[in-house]
């Protein structure tokens, strides 16, 4: 067939801070799936996109192109509203796992397509594989089904779902273009649209742990996909929320859906309950329930209740032992005073040597490597007390997770208050 368009005539365009039309876009994107714009070509205007930006129509146009590329899913059948939770990622971050149940026993079908990490940051499907039997892939009757009678449903993604977002998600990873906020939105809202929910509440990280450091390009990135869901038609808002210091008192697989399941038995840190309450209450809400208060249903056993059933629908047993690592080692406090400072990005790197994450997308993962924080900022501590538990089942590992947590800790003499902000920042909707 013969191409409506040139690549090197798109990338020009863009490179010289033009507009893409929104014939252009529709073209680059679905040549750029079939194969007919090259790698090479698409990794250049990427670069492009990054340097120069994209108007709101123009990053609304990009991801109605990439929905296009694949299925959608349709919610329409369920006797129940929907709501999902996209986090844009951080270290200890398992506020899905006590989430999804705690909304869905309000009568709200919560689908959860999530992913595996990468790097440091840790995934759902890595965490809930830890517990013996529970599968990550259903099909879309499974899904649908499961939803109807449990209410919530975490699962990996089918590949039908905006296939140019896995294609151009595997580029910008290697070629220097990952922290684009036109393709981040666009990669991260083309699957939650074509996941057919009908409101969206977006988790934007911020601080050293997360993918956005400064409050301004969180702020950006949050406006740009609420604006992004509005326009097609989903209930969208956004919580910036803290990143710098790791959510909890774990990072690692095993170890954090052991903390989820205390936080479903009414206990739990309380920043993981903060923000799985704050979270519960912006999708009720947005799923037309504005008046529930999500509270009582963890201290009751009412979410305790819907988070076993939706174990034991995806062959999971909710009453078996957690893998626990071979090998543990502690890392202590180097002086007496208060702990200010637990840097998020330092325990999510040394998580992730222990074996908790990976490197490559092929990689295996160790159920029960990671980290276990005895103290968070604010904390007194004492010189020689353990700060954190190190656990791997290689303890080969040991010295370079070490070395990750060599400039995580900053103890502080004793009068001194470390400044602990809320773990949610503010709202944009």
């Amino acid at each position: 067939m013969t191409e409506r368009f040139d690549a090197v005539d798109v990338i020009r365009t863009k490179r010289d801070r033009g507009e893409l039309s929104d014939d252009q876009i529709d073209w680059v994107v679905d040549a750029y799936t079939r194969g007919v714009v090259a790698e090479e070509q698409m990794s250049a205007l990427a670069m492009a996109i990054l340097l120069n930006g994209m108007s709101r129509r123009e990053i609304a146009r990009w991801t109605a192109a990439m929905i296009a590329t694949g299925e959608r899913m349709d919610f329409s059948s369920l006797s129940r509203p929907t709501a999902d939770k996209h986090s844009t990622g951080g270290v200890g971050d398992k506020i899905t796992l006590p989430l999804a149940p705690l909304v869905a026993t309000f009568g709200v079908a919560v689908p959860q397509l999530s992913g595996r990490g990468l790097g440091h940051t840790g995934g759902t499907l890595d965490k809930l594989e830890a517990i013996p039997g529970w599968r990550a892939a259903l099909s879309n009757e499974e899904m649908l089904a499961q939803l109807e009678e449990v209410g919530a449903v975490v699962c990996q993604a089918g590949s039908g779902l905006a296939p140019a977002d896995r294609k151009l998600y595997a580029l910008r990873d290697v070629t220097g273009t990952v922290e684009s906020i036109p393709l981040i939105a666009s990669s991260i809202m083309s699957k939650k649209i074509a996941e057919g929910t009908g409101a969206l509440v977006l988790d934007v990280k911020v601080g050293s742990g997360a993918f956005m450091k400064s409050l301004d390009d969180a702020r950006e990135l949050a406006r740009t996909m609420v604006d992004l869901g509005t326009d097609a038609g989903v209930r969208t808002v956004a919580l910036l929320t803290d990143m710098s210091t790791p959510l909890g008192l774990t990072a690692g697989n095993a170890l954090e859906v052991r903390e989820s399941v205390e936080v479903l038995a009414g206990g739990g840190p309380p920043d993981v309950v903060a923000l799985t309450l704050a979270l519960a209450r912006e999708m009720l809400a947005a799923a037309g329930k504005p008046d529930v208060d999500p509270a009582p249903a963890l201290a009751d056993g009412r979410a305790m209740d819907t988070w076993r059933r939706m174990i034991a629908a995806q062959g999971g047993d909710p009453d078996a032992p957690l893998p626990v690592a071979r090998h543990t080692e502690q890392v202590l406090a180097p002086a007496d005073g208060v702990l200010v400072r637990l840097d998020a990005l330092a325990v999510g790197v040394a998580a992730w040597r222990l074996g908790a994450g990976r490197a490559r997308r092929d990689e295996d993962v160790q159920a029960g490597a990671g980290v276990e924080m005895h103290a968070k900022p604010g904390a007194v501590v004492r010189a020689g007390e353990p700060l954190m538990t190190l656990h791997t089942d290689t303890p080969e590992r040991f010295e370079r997770a070490k070395d990750a947590l060599a400039d995580a800790v900053t103890i502080a003499p004793e009068g001194d208050r470390a400044a602990v902000g809320p773990v949610v920042i503010e709202r944009v909707g």
